[in-house]
């Protein structure tokens, strides 16, 4: 399955983001470098399209052909996606981006939703906070949000609802999620409060009118310690900045766009309250075997995140459709389906996919 990607500064000859969750047909024309014992016919894989080997194959396809690459992409400089099927190429076998599924009979939407996920991921382990038990003791960096302590997501778009979901595997003691838009903040308790609440975690739903308030107030005013800035506008992340406590760690994940890409920080916040900034952009394999388990688990569920249910013939539509901001989260692409319309979802989950895919792979 392929899954679009509602990227809201869509580059001109540009196509969203995307991952295919793929099973094996054939395994090579002969059994080079022994991909018969690595790989079956019938086995089911993810593939982490972001692949960081040089080009391989057709460099003279590539500018200076090839000089100086160091990462090649699926569905961008390599074929794949957006087609019924795709030759998996030398360089994602050489990146190690064909991941075995840690459960076979995973739904393929939920594979396919691993790169998104696997990309927030990433950036939560980016979240560096130092640690000193006693005056004598050594200095440890402990990766992930500060457990116990305040976090705050801005943006409550698909990608900081991911955000906050995953944020809730560190325990923090308050989790604030933060949007001007009354319907996003709506969802945000719809999905994540039983499951904050099992968690046991403070979820808190502000509109950005109020946020520095409710701030000092969960926080005794020390302010926030893991700060995600899921929105890509340079107003917001530059007051935002302003929240962080000793210690905290601002996470700039939504990009900026170029011309609107420089912020000011306060270098006496850096000197004496240590705080940090840092940033990521997408995952590696190693993220995404750890989201597809951690999908496999039940400890984040993409069903969350899906907008729309499509077939190959709806692609240009929905392109359309993400450049002018009519998709709140993703696209799922059943390329072998019959699916006579683009279908707008709340939710999707295996059981909705494996009724769907019976019905539409009958041609109904």
């Amino acid at each position: 399955m392929s899954r679009l990607a509602a990227y809201r500064n869509v580059e001109a000859g540009k196509v969203p983001g995307q991952m295919r969750a793929v099973q094996l047909w054939g395994v090579g024309f002969e059994n080079v470098g022994g991909l018969k014992g690595r790989y079956r016919v019938g086995q089911r894989f993810g593939i982490q399209p972001a692949v960081d080997v040089s080009p391989i194959n057709h460099r003279e396809r590539y500018r200076n052909n090839g000089e100086g690459m160091k990462k090649v992409a699926v569905g961008y400089s390599l074929p794949g996606n957006l087609a019924e099927y795709l030759l998996v190429q030398e360089e994602v076998l050489e990146g190690g981006c064909l991941l075995p599924l840690p459960d076979q009979h995973m739904a393929y939407f939920a594979v396919s939703m691993g790169e998104p996920i696997s990309c927030v991921y990433s950036a939560q382990e980016r979240q560096i906070h130092i640690k000193k038990e006693t005056p004598f003791a050594k200095r440890v960096a402990e990766l992930g949000i500060l457990r116990g302590g305040v976090t705050v997501v801005i943006g409550a778009g698909p990608m900081g609802l991911m955000h906050a979901e995953l944020a809730l595997r560190y325990r923090p003691k308050w989790l604030l999620v933060c949007d001007k838009i009354v319907e996003r903040l709506e969802r945000a308790k719809r999905t994540l409060g039983e499951k904050a609440k099992r968690a046991g975690v403070n979820l808190m739903t502000v509109g950005a009118e109020e946020l520095k308030a409710r701030v000092a107030e969960v926080s005794g005013g020390t302010g926030v310690d893991d700060l995600i800035l899921a929105v890509g506008i340079q107003g917001v992340q530059q007051a935002a900045i302003e929240l962080l406590g000793k210690g905290g760690v601002a996470n700039l994940f939504g990009g900026l766009p170029k011309g609107q890409h420089m912020l000011q920080v306060n270098a006496l916040a850096v000197h004496y309250d240590e705080i940090k900034l840092v940033g990521s952009s997408g995952g590696q394999p190693s993220d995404l075997a750890a989201t597809l388990e951690a999908i496999a688990k039940g400890d984040v569920d993409p069903g969350n995140y899906v907008y729309g249910i499509a077939g190959l013939g709806h692609v240009p539509d929905v392109l359309r459709m993400i450049q002018s901001n009519k998709v709140e989260g993703k696209v799922i692409v059943y390329p072998h389906a019959n699916v006579p319309e683009l279908r707008v979802v709340e939710y999707w989950d295996g059981d909705r996919e494996g009724e769907f895919l019976e019905e539409r792979l009958r041609g109904g």
